[in-house]
Order: C-alpha cells, then structure tokens, then sequence
C-alpha cells in the first residue's frame, strides 16, 4: 500500500488522493500575456524526471489542496506542506 503524508490528516491511504498536476506558477500579469504564453501556461509541462513539485488534493478526507515533492523516477514522496501564502 502507497501511503501519502495529508499536512492536515496524516499518513493515509493514496487512493484517497488526487494527482492535481505539477507547479505551474501563474503569470504575473495575467491580463498582459499573449495567446501563446497563456497557452503554454495552460497545456504544457516540464514532465521532468526526478525530483518535480506537484499539486495533491485529499479528495476522500479533508478535502485540502497541498503541495507535495515527488521523485518521478522511483515515485517515492520526498515531502507534503501547505502552500506559504505570505
């Protein structure tokens, strides 16, 4: 069983989660980026191999969106925290 550290929660099962995407940073002045930037933004990813930060949500328990960091190689979960708003 692959379990998955909930900031909230604690450990718990993965199929309780949701693969939100890897962190794809928001452009800084949305209402000035052209058609391609937002695009780009929109549809394409780094697929990196290795250590990568994804989005990760606790769909069958708190219902919390938190930021996780992933080795893509081996699938292991280096990390799970709250997105720093400040």
């Amino acid at each position: 069983m692959i379990l998955i550290i909930c900031p909230n929660c604690g450990r718990r099962n993965a199929q309780e989660f949701r693969y939100g995407g890897e962190v794809n940073p928001r452009p800084k002045q949305p209402l000035e980026v052209k058609d391609d930037a937002w695009a780009d933004y929109l549809y394409m990813r780094d697929n990196r191999s290795g250590v990568q930060k994804e989005w990760w949500y606790h769909q069958a328990g708190c219902q919390l969106w938190f930021l996780a960091e992933r080795n893509t190689q081996t699938n292991e979960l280096l990390r799970t925290y709250l997105l720093d708003w400040s």
